[in-house]
């Protein structure tokens, strides 16, 4: 496999609706996007930073300068076996496992285009389809929530996950666990809580968990 050209774009999406975690309030995605052709065919890899170093240390900014300045003049113009050879591109770069990832998943992707077999298939997948689910943001009420994730469901998620953060957790969670008995169902606090959160006695731990 042949990797002949590498492109690197940056997408910016307007949301919708503002997306609410502990972290804060994103209005903008901010998305790059790596695409490798031999000449012929064409893969692509999408780099899953996000727009500030809060979940990770990587952001779409220092995604772009890795790739540009470090990873991509490794690659470009090399012949390997396969996607899984792309390991030597990044050796002795520490972290940046989401700017690496954008060029082998990219990687991946023209392998399956040239080797006309889906792409899933030459992962080792084994399903051709998987339940989608959905990921929903802090909401200014519950009933605002419940709303929400109505909506999801009857338009086909069948996964339910729902950020949460300190105060904004334990009754929230069992509210909508009572509204929505049979989906599956996870709170997610992105690293939010610490010590300070713990239950402090045997009554406050039973409160916490009941």
């Amino acid at each position: 496999m042949f990797i002949k050209q590498i492109e690197m774009r940056e997408l910016r999406m307007q949301l919708l609706n503002p997306f609410e975690t502990s972290f804060g309030v994103t209005q903008e995605r901010r998305i790059v996007l790596v695409k490798v052709t031999d000449g012929t065919s064409v893969g692509y890899g999408e780099v899953t930073a996000g727009e500030g170093p809060f979940y990770s240390h990587e952001t779409s900014e220092t995604a772009w300068h890795v790739l540009r300045d470090f990873i991509i003049p490794k690659a470009v113009g090399k012949e390997i076996a396969g996607a899984k050879d792309c390991a030597q591109f990044v050796l002795g770069i520490r972290g940046h496992n989401m700017a690496k990832a954008g060029l082998e998943t990219a990687l991946w992707d023209l392998e399956a285009q040239l080797k006309r077999v889906q792409l899933w298939k030459l992962l080792g997948g084994t399903r051709e389809s998987i339940d989608c689910g959905v990921s929903i943001g802090i909401q200014p009420s519950i009933d605002k929530l419940l709303e929400k994730i109505d909506t999801e469901v009857k338009a086909g998620y069948r996964r339910i996950k729902i950020k949460i953060k300190p105060g904004w957790d334990v009754e929230v969670i069992r509210q909508v666990r009572a509204a929505f008995p049979n989906v599956p169902l996870m709170g997610d606090a992105n690293s939010a809580y610490t010590l300070a959160e713990r239950p402090t006695s045997e009554t406050d731990q039973h409160a916490h968990l009941s």
